[in-house]
């Protein structure tokens, strides 16, 4: 119920381009409340930051904040292992700005650009523009499962998982409008394989993304 509509693909791209050079993502003529969106201020907006098992640090990160209607599972959060806690909790962080980008009606988006890089950046700007431009949002709860971290020579590393937004519906961006007749289907189950880069701040970014709807492995 999540899947990007193909009528807006063709110029999602390059929307998304301009999207982020400008680092814009609300109507031009939103005024400065809209930036106090993106931290959930009078919105009735729930925290999106990882759950309280990720691992603390020291970075400056930007808050991220989803509508309350709007919450995302994940599972396989803690591993034993400091360093893959860390490289999930930026993969979950990653997740939620998408979805934030998507849900919240602001003018910028910093952790759009925080958590994801390269082609995966690009791959992220075009997916919530495909959104934006059909003016489509979404609600209710989606879930992460499956994840699994896997360390490369070069000191990258991959996350692969599986999504199941077979209990989100399409919610119309004008008039909050949900429809709940839509039924579920293959399509929601999709299974994610990333690459992810750690940067000089110490967050781990997600340069890569390639995705399989449908995907059996993760029914």
């Amino acid at each position: 119920m999540r899947t990007r509509t193909t009528t807006a693909a063709a110029t999602a791209l390059t929307a998304a381009v301009a999207l982020l050079l400008t680092g814009c993502g609300g109507s031009d003529t939103a005024d400065k409340k809209d930036d106090d969106k993106i931290a959930g201020a009078d919105t009735g907006a729930g925290s999106a930051n990882p759950s309280a098992s990720a691992p603390a640090d020291d970075i400056d990160r930007p808050e991220i904040k989803l509508p309350a209607d709007v919450k995302n599972v994940f599972e396989e959060t803690q591993t034993g292992d400091a360093k893959k806690d860390a490289i999930l909790a930026d993969n979950e962080r990653r997740i939620n700005s998408i979805d934030e980008a998507i849900t919240v009606d602001a003018k910028k988006y910093p952790a759009l650009k925080f958590y994801s890089k390269d082609d995966a950046l690009a791959s992220a700007a075009s997916y919530v523009m495909s959104f934006r431009n059909e003016n489509r949002s979404f609600t209710g709860e989606t879930r992460y499962y499956d994840r699994e971290v896997t360390f490369h020579k070069d000191g990258a590393a991959s996350v692969t998982y599986c999504m199941d937004a077979t209990r989100t519906y399409p919610k119309d961006g004008t008039t909050d409008k949900v429809d709940r007749s839509v039924k579920a289907s293959p399509s929601d189950y999709v299974f994610y394989s990333t690459r992810l880069e750690k940067n000089a701040k110490g967050v781990w970014q997600t340069a890569t993304v390639s995705s399989t709807e449908a995907a059996k492995r993760c029914m």
